[in-house]
C-alpha cells in the first residue's frame, strides 16, 4: 500500500466525470487499498478515485465504523434532510454548511464485482453524497450554504 498525492481544487481531473470500473482485478484492489491508506493518513472520512488522479468510479469511506468500498456506486434512495459542516481533502482548510439527505441507500459493487446495497444515516449519508459527487466532477463548494469563518 502507498499514500498517493491528493489532487486539489483547480486540478482539472476533479471536474471530470469518472468512467465505470470494468476490470475487477489486482490493480483495482491496490487502488482501493492505497485510497484508504491515503484517506486515513489525512484524517479524512472519505476519498474518491479522482482525488488521487484516477478517473474511475471508486470510493472509500470510513466514518468510524470501518472501511466501506464502493465501486460503480449509485444512490438508489434518499430521504429527509440535514444541514451540517463539510470539508474536503481536495479543498484543504475550507469548511461550510451543506444540506444533504439524512438517509441514503447506495447500490454498488465490491472489489470483486459483486453487487450489494448499503444504507446510512447522518454522517454516513453525508459521506455517501459527498464522495459520489466527486465521481460526477463536482466539489462540495457548489453546495455550501454558508462558509465557516476562520
Amino acid at each position: 500500500m502507498a499514500i498517493r498525492e491528493i489532487r486539489e481544487k483547480g486540478d482539472e481531473i476533479l471536474y471530470m466525470v469518472c468512467k465505470p470500473v470494468k476490470n475487477f482485478d489486482k490493480k483495482l484492489g491496490i487502488l482501493l487499498d492505497d485510497m484508504y491508506e491515503t484517506m486515513k493518513s489525512k484524517d479524512g472520512v472519505g476519498l474518491a478515485a479522482p482525488q488521487v488522479g484516477i478517473l474511475k468510479r471508486a470510493v472509500v469511506i470510513d466514518v468510524g465504523d470501518g472501511k466501506i468500498e464502493l465501486v460503480n456506486p449509485q444512490i438508489i434512495s434518499s430521504s429527509g434532510t440535514q444541514i451540517g459542516n463539510e470539508g474536503c481533502l481536495s479543498v484543504p482548510g475550507v469548511y461550510g454548511e451543506v444540506e444533504r439527505p439524512n438517509e441514503v441507500t447506495v447500490r454498488a459493487q465490491n472489489r470483486n464485482g459483486e453487487f450489494f446495497e448499503i444504507s446510512g444515516k447522518e454522517l454516513l449519508a453525508r459521506a455517501f453524497c459527498h464522495e459520489l459527487e466527486h465521481l460526477e466532477g463536482k466539489l462540495f463548494l457548489d453546495r455550501v450554504i454558508r462558509f465557516e469563518e476562520n
